[in-house]
């Protein structure tokens, strides 16, 4: 008799019930990949944020120039819906700017500013009597789109004290006031600051507003409401899940207006979140066109359009000039920060367009979207015809770009991570010394490029500019002075004599040869600093010329003139 504890032994489901459990299973997949269809469906609502969101949290603050810049390029973006200022009792270039605007005849009806809908607060209870300072000022300066900051968890006020009733009169009362004062027409947005604190505990108080919101008469109902994430750390259900009910309160009550998002970033989850919460309830974002924000940044609205783009939506390419999105980010990231966008930033990146594994186009090509060609990224993955392509590219056509010297490049980019050696092989420096530790000689197109190569860092120039110093007193001790050439016995004194024994000797014949690439027995300027840039490319953190020098010969030339050792380069 089998023991009580001892389980008895299946075979195999039965294959009726596997196919049941299997259809099931699609039916599933079928079900959840089915809301996918609503961001290709989607109206999308943009409230462009890139004057306030890009400024905030930055070590440089923005002039009035750089708001006036920013501005025309969201202009061009054909982005109708700006906020230009958030006021406040001290004098911002804000203030100026708006005033600025108006003298301008600027069109007033898409410009939106912030405004708290209190005064002060007193033992947490809010001041409802004195008119906010954001509301004095937008009727002193002409402005009449608002958007109302509403805090509604514990961290702000008493709601023992103040109740929600008070809190949604107090609305009603500046809502009022906006439209007899400002425009009869006003577009008044109501913004949930703190929505992640209030939903989990309290979200009766946002159901409570939302509803009492939608019950208003029309001429009075708000164009729409606002909720951020702003610390970048809830997951992207969490923040949907509150689209989703929001939205349901609205429906209720056949309250078809406006439900934005604006997501920060810190731990990864910004750009999910925003287009999770478009597809849960909400109809458009408030965000900056590029990441440039307070925390680490910002949901950016050029990634949010190129995600809806991508799966399908042809309502933003019409709405917007969305070819013009890579570069808006683009511009708007150097006029706030000073500097390009980070390599590998999502969409408007250096890095984003390129072709890492083959040739072929992805189904949905950003490079061609924004009418530039994509480079092709050098790495051990790439094929033989990516880096013959990316070849021709830098430097032209030329017979010795051929499938099987590719095939050579390729392996030496393989025995260089074999040997620990961890080189770059993009840029014009990187990928004309791998040609030529492949075997192919330096083309005077190659040459020409490399010398024409911009270095940006003022460290490096200086750094450059005290080696020429050195190759000029030796060039004016030759017969033909100051023609940036050096005879080799010169260069020897003046550069190599630290790293080869004698001027007679083999290897140093051999080390003369690496560099003097058009073979005319002289070393030309260019032709070292084909050399110094590569090693101020690959190695940025140099202190001082003589490192400099030091890593261009042992990490460059040297291992070049092994190549000649070894007649690689087939020169004569």
């Amino acid at each position: 008799m089998a023991s009580p504890n001892k389980r008895a032994r299946t075979g195999p489901a039965p294959a009726e019930s596997f196919d049941g459990l299997v259809s099931s299973f699609k039916d599933e997949i079928a079900k959840e990949t089915k809301k996918y269809d609503v961001l290709k469906d989607l109206d999308l609502f943009v409230l462009d944020n890139s004057i306030r969101e890009s400024t905030v949290g930055q070590l440089r603050g923005h002039t009035i120039e750089n708001k006036w810049k920013i501005y025309n390029e969201v202009k061009k973006l054909g982005y109708k819906n700006t906020i230009v200022a958030s006021f406040s009792h001290m004098t911002r270039v804000d203030d100026l700017f708006i005033k600025q605007l108006c003298e301008r005849g600027e069109d007033r009806d898409g410009l939106f500013a912030f405004s708290e809908i209190t005064e002060g607060t007193k033992n947490k209870v809010p001041d409802s009597k004195r008119v906010p300072v954001g509301l004095r000022k937008m009727e002193k300066v002409g402005l009449y789109n608002i958007i109302f900051e509403l805090d509604l968890s514990d961290i702000t006020y008493d709601f023992t004290k103040f109740t929600m009733d008070d809190m949604c009169a107090l609305l009603l009362k500046w809502i009022t006031w906006c439209h007899e004062r400002l425009h009869p027409e006003a577009k008044v947005f109501i913004s949930f600051r703190d929505l992640p604190d209030t939903m989990p505990t309290h979200s009766e108080r946002v159901f409570q507003t939302v509803d009492f919101l939608a019950k208003l008469p029309l001429n009075l109902r708000p164009f729409g409401l606002m909720f951020e994430e702003p610390r970048g750390k809830s997951v992207p259900e969490e923040c949907g899940t509150f689209a989703k009910y929001i939205r349901k309160v609205m429906d209720a009550n056949d309250w078809k207006g406006n439900l934005l998002v604006h997501v920060h970033e810190k731990y990864g989850y910004c750009d999910a979140t925003a287009l999770q919460v478009l597809m849960s309830g909400a109809n458009g974002i408030w965000a900056s066109v590029c990441i440039e924000g307070s925390s680490m940044g910002n949901a950016a609205s050029s990634v949010t359009l190129m995600n809806l783009i991508r799966m399908g939506n042809k309502k933003v390419l019409n709405k917007f000039n969305c070819n013009y999105l890579r570069q808006a980010a683009i511009n708007v990231t150097r006029i706030t920060t000073g500097q390009d966008p980070h390599i590998k930033q999502p969409i408007y990146g250096g890095r984003a367009l390129d072709f890492v594994f083959d040739l072929n186009p992805e189904e949905f090509d950003l490079a061609e979207f924004f009418g530039e060609e994509a480079p092709v990224r050098i790495t051990t993955l790439a094929s033989e015809e990516m880096i013959q392509t990316r070849l021709v590219d830098l430097y032209g056509e030329d017979p010795q770009f051929t499938i099987p010297r590719a095939r050579k490049m390729k392996q030496v980019m393989l025995t260089d991570l074999r040997n620990n050696r961890k080189e770059e092989y993009m840029s014009l420096v990187g990928l004309a010394l791998l040609f030529d530790r492949a075997g192919g000689a330096l083309t005077e197109a190659m040459r020409d490029a490399i010398e024409k190569m911009e270095i940006n860092s003022s460290h490096a120039n200086n750094l450059i500019e005290e080696i020429k110093a050195t190759w000029h007193e030796w060039d004016t001790r030759e017969e033909a002075q100051n023609d940036d050439m050096l005879e080799y016995d010169s260069f020897y004194n003046g550069f190599m004599s630290p790293y080869f024994a004698c001027y007679r000797c083999s290897d140093t014949k051999r080390a003369m040869q690496a560099i003097d690439m058009d073979a005319d027995g002289q070393v030309d300027w260019n032709e070292f600093l084909v050399y110094l840039k590569w090693a101020i490319h690959q190695y940025p953190n140099l202190k001082n010329s003589r490192e400099l020098l030091d890593v261009a010969f042992r990490k460059g030339i040297i291992p070049a003139m092994r190549d000649e050792k070894l007649g690689k380069n087939g020169r004569k």
